[in-house]
């Protein structure tokens, strides 16, 4: 991606290197729900969340509150700031052809532990986003892993994991997350799972989005929509149970298969029109 040398957002809180404890999670059933779906993004185990959660949070490391950026973290920032702005340049665009303001969100950048208004997450929880606070988690460690575990390296695949996550907070402003919410609160675990999938699919398709507008900016290099691409099937529910049981549990998937996401993420780059983003229908 040809990110250097473009602005690069303010909106951005770097708690890195800062311990975290515990609080009570806030931010209504949906940020549990986000928390909880960041997880199995992971592929680790939810139960460890909640167990972190009711504890209260581990006490920090010896280390970690000595912990600093090192150069390579430094340029991270950089590049994550940069990909930031460009998805406020987009979206600030296609709410306003739709007479709609766009609220800019805030990303934090954290190292192993952080607080948000959806309650206490470690690293293993993965990137996520708190409608309680219109602020976006990022610890580097998950790009490593995106390169290392998931088999789905590049910079191009590690904006569209940053685009994913503004896709939710477009949702949020739009009202969907509201919707969805109060439908999984009628609904049994099943079908919350249904809609959580319909959520993060659209998520998708609003990153693919982003990813078309910053294509006609002339930012991506050969080979990035590939990235993008092979990292949204890399984090295909399928392919994270697979790897971490050996078997698939459809019916337990909350963010839908390897096939599901490149699909809707693929939309959204082909289309490049947020109505054809229906997930939900």
């Amino acid at each position: 991606m040809r990110w250097k040398g473009r602005r690069q957002s303010s909106n951005v809180e770097d708690r890195r290197g800062v311990s975290g404890k515990g609080i009570a999670l806030g931010g209504g059933g949906l940020g549990i729900l986000v928390l909880i779906g960041a997880v199995l993004f992971c592929g680790a185990d939810p139960q460890s969340l909640l167990r972190q959660t009711s504890q209260g949070g581990n006490q920090p490391s010896r280390n970690q509150t000595q912990n600093r950026a090192s150069g390579s973290e430094d340029e991270l920032k950089k590049f994550a700031s940069t990909v930031l702005a460009t998805t406020e340049d987009v979206w600030k665009d296609v709410f306003r052809k739709n007479n709609l303001r766009y609220r800019e969100p805030t990303l934090v950048l954290f190292t192993n532990k952080v607080r948000s208004a959806c309650g206490f997450a470690s690293s293993a929880t993965g990137p996520f986003y708190c409608p309680g606070d219109n602020k976006l988690y990022l610890d580097f460690a998950f790009f490593r892993e995106l390169q290392n575990q998931f088999k789905a390296p590049g910079d191009f695949a590690a904006a569209y994991v940053i685009a994913h996550e503004i896709g939710h907070h477009v949702q949020n402003q739009l009202g969907t997350m509201a919707k969805v919410t109060r439908a999984q609160a009628r609904g049994g675990k099943t079908r919350a799972n249904q809609l959580s999938v319909r959520l993060e699919l659209q998520a998708d398709c609003f990153a693919g989005i982003w990813a078309a507008a910053v294509k006609e900016k002339g930012l991506l290099d050969v080979g990035d929509a590939e990235e993008a691409i092979r990292a949204a099937a890399a984090v295909g529910d399928d392919m994270i149970q697979k790897r971490a049981r050996g078997y698939v549990v459809p019916e337990s998937f909350t963010h839908g298969s390897a096939k599901q996401r490149v699909t809707w993420y693929s939309k959204g780059f082909n289309t490049g029109d947020v109505r054809q983003c229906r997930t939900f229908e």
